[in-house]
């Protein structure tokens, strides 16, 4: 018999219909485009690099939480500016270190700080920022301008547009954590000398 099954959905893994989800909640559309990592141009289009060009531990979710966090460290008027306002050929931008610190804070508020931490170079930095992260990693001028930026700005996060959408998302991304702890420890890769354990156990 001939039959061609129509198909009438799309799954998704939960988390990324989650901030997805809140990408659009916050105006943000997230389109793909391989000739870039990511971008913003000031009219609410967000774009990511294809999903084969993610490390094994990237996520869409971490990700889009890291531009969101962008957002907060320049000031909600940057939604309307290239790039959250980043002069991208300085890669020592204070407000970078300061979005990490962000970024840490609002993880910890959930116990995800382990999942959420950026790609690339920036994680080094990341992975030294303190269990406290509004305390400096050193007694350097840099770090305190890093940690006062931190405090200046961290009163956004419970301000509109980002709350309640991204406490939210963080809030339902612990709660899929919780449901799939129960089987991590017997959770085993399908391929092949693939020694790497799940990012949930993180």
């Amino acid at each position: 018999m001939s039959y061609e099954r129509p198909i009438l959905s799309r799954y998704l893994d939960p988390v990324e219909l989650i901030w997805l989800a809140t990408a659009q909640r916050l105006g943000l559309t997230v389109r793909r485009d391989p000739a870039i990592f990511s971008r913003t141009d000031g009219s609410g289009m967000l774009w990511l690099g294809p999903r084969d060009d993610l490390d094994a531990d990237d996520t869409v979710a971490q990700m889009l939480f890291h531009e969101i966090c962008h957002w907060i460290t320049n000031g909600v008027e940057t939604f309307h500016e290239e790039d959250w306002g980043f002069p991208l050929d300085d890669a020592d931008d204070p407000r970078e270190f300061a979005c990490l610190r962000v970024q840490a804070a609002l993880a910890d508020r959930y116990g995800l700080r382990g999942m959420f931490g950026p790609t690339g170079k920036y994680r080094a930095y990341f992975d030294q920022i303190p269990s406290d992260p509004f305390d400096p990693i050193d007694a350097s001028a840099a770090e305190a301008e890093i940690v006062t930026i931190t405090r200046a700005v961290w009163p956004r996060v419970d301000r509109p547009p980002f709350a309640p959408h991204v406490d939210a998302a963080l809030a339902a991304t612990a709660a899929v954590r919780d449901t799939v702890r129960p089987f991590l420890e017997q959770y085993a890769t399908e391929f092949d000398d693939d020694g790497l354990p799940s990012l949930w156990s993180r």
